[in-house]
């Protein structure tokens, strides 16, 4: 049933794909954040309480969403390993990890800068802030633990235990809101009713998600595409292609 998936198991070919997908996604990142970001920064009307400061979760939120989204991805990366024993599902785990960092610090770093105007602090002990420095250091958590044995495989399925440990952080970050009283705001756009954001500031908020979630997918295939390169580093087919 599976076979037409035997090809695409090869890591020659998983190269290939990463080369040929890769400024696909390229050109969409530069595309979908160059629209959203100035459409967002220039364009879209002041908020009425908190005035230009707003203009800050162009950046913030879609970090936010995709340094969740990025870890949960790791995770399947993980279990895949795990469960299957397929040793390029690991690759993609590491692969991911640095990026899902970045996402981590730069949400933690525009909510501060949100947040003191609007808190009166850079940083509060709260729910949401909290447990989104967790998520930051569970991906130092994952860097490290990978790097820390001389033997990759090992040292990668380490770090795959750790990422599935830490999963139980997504939920605590998500509902954090509702299950505690923070001074985080609430859900705007992923409610089940009419989002609490007027249009015209929504919709290069939703240009802007995409082109982070097409910019991490962007980085993954390039990093993934050098962990390939190292792993076979003394494969006929890396050594042929150095050749070219």
């Amino acid at each position: 049933m599976w076979k037409w998936l035997h090809p695409y198991a090869k890591a020659e070919t998983q190269y290939q794909l990463c080369t040929k997908f890769s400024p696909i996604f390229g050109a969409l990142t530069i595309l979908l954040l160059s629209v959203g970001i100035i459409w967002g920064l220039a364009f879209a009307p002041a908020d009425y309480l908190q005035g230009n400061s707003f203009r800050i979760m162009y950046i913030h939120v879609p970090s936010a969403i995709w340094s969740m989204g990025i870890y949960a991805s790791m995770a399947i990366a993980a279990l895949v390993a795990l469960v299957w024993q397929i040793k390029h599902a690991h690759l993609a785990m590491i692969a991911m990890a640095p990026i899902g960092a970045v996402f981590t610090f730069i949400a933690l770093i525009t909510g501060a800068i949100w947040g003191k105007p609007m808190w009166g602090t850079w940083w509060v002990w709260d729910a949401r802030l909290t447990s989104e420095l967790i998520l930051f250091f569970l991906y130092l958590g994952v860097i490290a633990l990978y790097s820390a044995f001389q033997n990759a495989q090992t040292g990668a399925k380490a770090a795959g235990i750790l990422c599935l440990v830490g999963v139980v952080n997504l939920p605590i970050i998500h509902f954090s809101v509702n299950w505690w009283n923070t001074l985080h705001q609430g859900a705007s756009i992923t409610k089940f009713e009419k989002p609490s954001i007027a249009l015209p500031m929504l919709m290069p908020l939703i240009l802007c998600i995409f082109g982070f979630l097409t910019l991490y997918i962007w980085f993954s295939l390039v990093r993934y595409r050098t962990e390939l390169l190292k792993m076979d580093a003394k494969r006929p087919w890396v050594k042929a292609l150095l050749l070219k």
